[in-house]
């Protein structure tokens, strides 16, 4: 067979499939698209989700970065005249600032930046004493399911707890944190709360076992100093 007779034949051949191919999918329209068309709208759903979420994120981001800002803004020195982003009192500050916070975590509380935002209303409730608001939004941060804000949310509430007499609750707080550390809130950190919560109910024993242990076992850290420094307070 020589070269012209076999490149005709590949011809014939390709025809034939391609028409075979047309004409099964005559056949079988309507199967492909319903097949086909329920694809293409999940994963156009799945690309608009996509987008609306990173739009969302970013506007989170921008509000609780402007409710930061206001949270650490300057407070008036005595005799300085009023000026744009300067507070009079530390406690107009918090005011304003907890008012972003709430608003942050109402639009935005399935986010990141709605879960934070429960966090810090719940501290600037704290500089306003407004204790029950600040409980409920520091509980907020900790069922969060956020690994570094609950355990903030934890030793923030914990303060709380024992300022507010009820010492029973921070101790078990801050037992929580010491058996289950973590980047946020190492178990070094929550032991010298936990001591220092002793030592100032008069617990002194219990403070001491803590910042001897702390003594031994972190003794080239940070924790391990001023745990060597409280022992010798005590002495």
């Amino acid at each position: 067979m020589d070269t012209q007779t076999r490149h005709a034949l590949k011809q014939d051949n390709l025809v034939q499939a391609t028409n075979t191919g047309l004409d099964w999918l005559k056949e079988n329209r309507s199967r492909v698209l319903r097949t086909t068309v329920p694809v293409i709208v999940l994963i156009a759903a799945v690309i608009v989700g996509i987008v609306l979420w990173n739009q969302k994120s970013a506007q989170a981001d921008i509000a609780l970065g402007k409710a930061l800002s206001t949270y650490g803004a300057n407070i008036a020195q005595p005799g300085q005249p009023a000026m744009p982003g300067v507070y009079a009192t530390a406690a107009d500050r918090a005011r304003e600032a907890n008012k972003q916070f709430l608003d942050v975590a109402s639009r935005y509380g399935w986010l990141g930046a709605g879960k934070q935002a429960h966090y810090f209303a719940g501290l600037s409730y704290i500089d306003l004493v407004q204790n029950g608001p600040a409980e409920a939004e520091l509980q907020k941060a900790i069922s969060s399911g956020n690994g570094d804000l609950a355990p903030l949310a934890k030793m923030a509430l914990a303060g709380l707890y024992h300022r507010t007499n009820r010492d029973s609750q921070a101790i078990d707080l801050y037992k929580q944190l010491i058996a289950k550390p973590s980047d946020a809130v190492p178990a070094s950190q929550a032991q010298i709360a936990l001591a220092e919560l002793y030592q100032s109910s008069n617990n002194i024993p219990a403070a001491k076992e803590i910042y001897a242990k702390l003594k031994d076992t972190d003794k080239d850290t940070a924790a391990g100093k001023i745990a060597d420094q409280k022992l010798a307070e005590l002495k």
